[in-house]
């Protein structure tokens, strides 16, 4: 059985699907000894290397999972890139022993919960999913937070030249607020926030769909459960 070359390196865990598209065109990637296209497609036993390193589909041992799924407490100036030329970024940070890369983005002055895998293959559905579903932020403000400024916010904000989606907020102290969003535009609650003359002096992501940050201490990762697994994608069957 044959797959395309970009999704046999994301299986190995060398990086997403998307970045193995980019390896391919900028011509780091060999296929025995020739340059493919983002066409061809991997045979059993062929020779895959990525910069002169061969690369290898990891086997799952019986009862375990084939992938890692982390959820990490992300620190105030962690960046969320793969990029290791980046300094502090995300991956340098947790120091697996396997190759992870972090599901979607938390700004480097922001705090709290991003999920990170192995699993390239996974990334763009988890990433559609995120975007359906509910991502949940504690923040606070440098002003006591208004009625009409919750009201304001849940409506929606014009933010990148685009009116952001509506989504609840509660208030949770005098200078102090919860949102929940269902999209994830760039620094997105920050620049909403500013719409109404508000300044986030800091923010804390506390959950992703059905994904808590619970008691994870800052700095802190654990593995994703089963339930949790099911939960991001109820309809995928391995993991």
């Amino acid at each position: 059985m044959s797959i395309r070359v970009n999704k046999f390196i994301s299986d190995t865990g060398y990086c997403s699907r998307r970045e193995a598209e980019e390896l391919v065109r900028q011509g780091r990637v060999t296929v025995n000894g020739k340059s493919p296209s983002l066409t061809t497609r991997v045979e059993e036993g062929d020779e895959v290397l990525v910069d002169g390193q061969g690369l290898r589909v990891r086997k799952a041992k019986p009862g375990t999972r084939k992938h890692i799924y982390i959820a990490l407490n992300k620190p105030i100036g962690i960046t969320c890139t793969s990029d290791e030329a980046v300094e502090g970024n995300i991956v340098k940070f947790i120091d697996h022993e396997h190759r992870i890369f972090p599901i979607g983005r938390l700004d480097k002055d922001s705090e709290g919960l991003i999920l990170l895998t192995s699993n390239g293959d996974i990334v763009n559905e988890l990433l559609r999913a995120e975007n359906k579903k509910e991502k949940e932020y504690l923040v606070a403000v440098n002003k006591q937070v208004t009625p009409e400024f919750l009201r304001g916010m849940a409506k929606g904000v014009l933010v990148h030249r685009e009116m952001t989606l509506p989504c609840k907020t509660r208030k949770i102290a005098p200078y102090g607020f919860g949102i929940t969003l269902t999209q994830g535009m760039n620094r997105q609650i920050r620049l909403m926030a500013a719409a109404f003359g508000f300044r986030v002096t800091k923010l804390r992501r506390v959950r992703i769909i059905n994904v808590k940050l619970g008691a994870l201490k800052i700095g802190q990762w654990r593995n994703l459960t089963d339930a949790e697994l099911k939960g991001l994608l109820p309809e995928r069957k391995e993991w």
